[in-house]
């Protein structure tokens, strides 16, 4: 059954009125949003080109407390910018029914960038973070299906240190992010 989120069209924030909002994180994340450039000019040429399609909506499911979202956020708001797709951040708290639809190995995870055409059908999703970051996270849940577990506050500590280490330091990271936003609207 294919998913349609025609009624959160329009009931979004901008990226402007997110990051104005934002109460967490605001510093950390308007410096990854200026730090963003475009690596590759034919990225840049295939975001542009965009523009030529009317029919493409994104959802964005987002919160400022989220270490993922202040990350990866602000190079999705900069590689949208100069593509005409109309962009909505939906606050996670507030749209728990959009969450429970996207959910990321049966919990929630965020940010979720969801596509869909100019009446809501969903065409596709990104996140919560970039497939190398997303990997570290796969296997400790594989290796860890008890929450409860005596030691699994130790073993996520550890796992989200390689998660950091994933991401690297600097802005490698966001042309990752570009490349799989761009193989992901290259599919519909």
């Amino acid at each position: 059954m294919s998913k349609n989120l025609s009624s959160k069209l329009r009931k979004g924030l901008s990226p402007q009125q997110f990051m104005d909002g934002m109460t967490k994180n605001q510093e950390k994340f308007k410096e990854w949003y200026d730090l963003f450039k475009w690596e590759n000019e034919e990225d840049k040429e295939f975001f542009e080109s965009l523009n030529n399609r009317d029919d493409l909506r994104c959802l964005i499911l987002a919160a400022d407390w989220c270490g993922d979202v202040v990350r990866n956020v602000p190079v999705v708001f900069r590689a949208l910018e100069i593509s005409g797709i109309p962009t909505e951040v939906l606050i996670k708290e507030e749209h728990p029914d959009v969450m429970e639809q996207f959910l990321t190995m049966g919990g929630e995870a965020i940010p979720i960038v969801i596509f869909t055409d100019f009446s809501g059908f969903v065409l596709g999703q990104w996140g919560p973070r970039p497939k190398h970051v997303q990997e570290v996270m796969i296997k400790f849940k594989q290796e860890n299906p008890d929450r409860e577990a005596a030691d699994y506050q130790d073993k996520i500590k550890i796992a989200r240190e390689e998660m950091g280490r994933q991401y690297g330091e600097g802005t490698g990271y966001q042309t990752v992010i570009v490349k799989e936003l761009r193989e992901l609207l290259s599919s519909f």
